[in-house]
């Protein structure tokens, strides 16, 4: 073959991208070949359509298998190319000779008579085209690799983007559905609110009626024992014979207006449930709001005055034959700020106080319910009734008493306390909202039942 078809011959085996003899190259769907390594980089990294870099024709397929012929060709070609090496660095300064063969084990280029001393005389060696070669099969497995994950990533970045956008699209979404639900809630909240109203409307005339028809029967009994105590009276001026004759029929008498003596009504309102009361004030829950340290005390209930009195001297205290022995705890820590909201068992006492204070502990003196900065709900139980009341200023609670636990919210940064009975999930009592200007601290209260 002359040198000038020698040369064609080689310029068909290089590279029009990057101008030198094919290395992996693959041949695409219209007929050209490249360097695998330079078709992914000038294919948009790699991603299909593929345009030709030559004809700007496109390929479909994203991969394509190693021109197997042509790459053998190219190899060859780059073997028997004149090696352009610094003639300094390819010359062995020992034996002055030229370095043509490749120590694999030392990685390093050795003349003839290097390759046959005891130092490498044991190890591999190649010629330096072929070892080349074989280098570069290596890089080319690495660069295949890391094209695998080039293009891993590149699909997970793809895949992360309409992640992003997707999210995008459901927040917004999202938000226009919880917007419409906390609307539904309003208006369903709304007409609850309107269903416990009318419910308690109608409850209360009812409760009303009754206390009426009560009174109109007392009064009635009022009169009737009123007359029987005139017949009485007439009766014990009567005649010794007369008075006795007529006494088995007062007795009758007195008999049956004891039997018709009218009870009083004790009124009492339903609890009613609140949705979602319950739900909204465990997000201020407050662990372990009372200390497990009981102090001895005496509650004085009479209703001019209301004590809790510490300590197991009780000569101090007011005479009050409603006073009860008790014990006292308080709250683990004050607040000062805040929403804080806490459940207290009251079962097994049918006389607490429960609530708010400040901290009296600090004061050396003892509770005042009824005095300034306490906001307490008092079960007081007498002859066999229970009572259920507030203080500041002294309100009955026409609610049932809470048997299980009572939840106490505090907000304090808008001056407000509220009781819940939490097996009703329903509302006892909310004092009007006031400005605190000190410390509170729970408070727990209770005595024998």
């Amino acid at each position: 073959m002359d040198s000038d078809a020698l040369q064609v011959f080689q310029n068909e085996l290089i590279c029009c991208v990057c101008m030198s003899y094919f290395i992996d190259p693959v041949t695409i769907d219209c007929g050209h070949s490249f360097c695998r390594p330079c078709l992914c980089l000038c294919s948009e990294e790699g991603r299909a359509p593929i345009h030709c870099p030559l004809c700007r024709q496109i390929s479909e397929k994203p991969n394509f298998n190693t021109n197997v012929a042509l790459k053998k060709l190219a190899s060859l070609a780059r073997q028997t190319r004149p090696q352009n090496i610094n003639s300094s660095d390819n010359i062995c300064v020992l034996h002055e000779e030229t370095k043509e063969l490749f120590c694999e084990a030392d990685k390093r280029l050795l003349c003839g008579a290097c390759s046959e001393s005891p130092e490498h005389m044991a190890h591999s060696h190649s010629p330096i085209g072929w070892a080349a070669e074989e280098c570069r099969e290596k890089l080319i497995k690495e660069m295949d690799y890391l094209w695998k994950i080039n293009q891993e990533t590149r699909n997970n970045l793809n895949q992360e983007t309409s992640k992003f956008h997707s999210l995008e699209n459901y927040v917004s979404l999202r938000k226009m559905i919880i917007r419409i639900q906390y609307q539904k809630m309003h208006i369903f909240l709304e007409e609850e609110e309107q269903l416990h109203l009318q419910a308690l409307e109608r409850e209360a005339k009812e409760l009303f009626q009754q206390l009426q028809d009560s009174q109109v029967r007392m009064t009635q009994h009022l009169e009737g024992m009123k007359d029987m105590y005139g017949e009485l009276w007439e009766t014990c001026r009567m005649p010794d014979v007369e008075l006795l004759q007529d006494v088995g029929n007062v007795s009758a008498r007195i008999d049956l207006a004891q039997m018709q003596k009218p009870q009083p009504v004790n009124p009492e309102l339903t609890s009613w449930r609140i949705t979602g009361v319950l739900d909204m004030l465990n997000n201020f829950r407050v662990d372990n709001a009372l200390s497990t340290e009981m102090i001895p005390c005496y509650i004085s209930l009479a209703e001019d005055v209301r004590y809790v009195i510490f300590g197991d001297d009780h000569l101090s205290a007011p005479v009050d034959p409603q006073g009860v022995e008790s014990f006292a705890v308080w709250g683990a820590q004050a607040f000062t700020s805040g929403r804080h909201y806490w459940e207290v068992d009251v079962t097994l006492s049918s006389n607490w106080i429960l609530g708010v204070c400040r901290d009296f502990r600090t004061a050396d003196a003892n509770i005042v319910i009824d005095s300034d900065e306490t906001f307490f709900l008092i079960s007081s139980k007498s002859s066999n009734h229970c009572s259920l009341s507030t203080n500041s200023p002294p309100l009955i609670q026409y609610v049932q008493r809470p048997l299980g636990r009572v939840g106490v919210f505090l907000d304090y940064d808008n001056g407000s306390v509220s009781f819940f009975d939490v097996s009703k999930s329903s509302l006892i009592y909310c004092f009007p909202p006031s400005s605190f200007s000190s410390p509170l601290r729970p408070f727990f209260c209770f005595g024998c039942t």
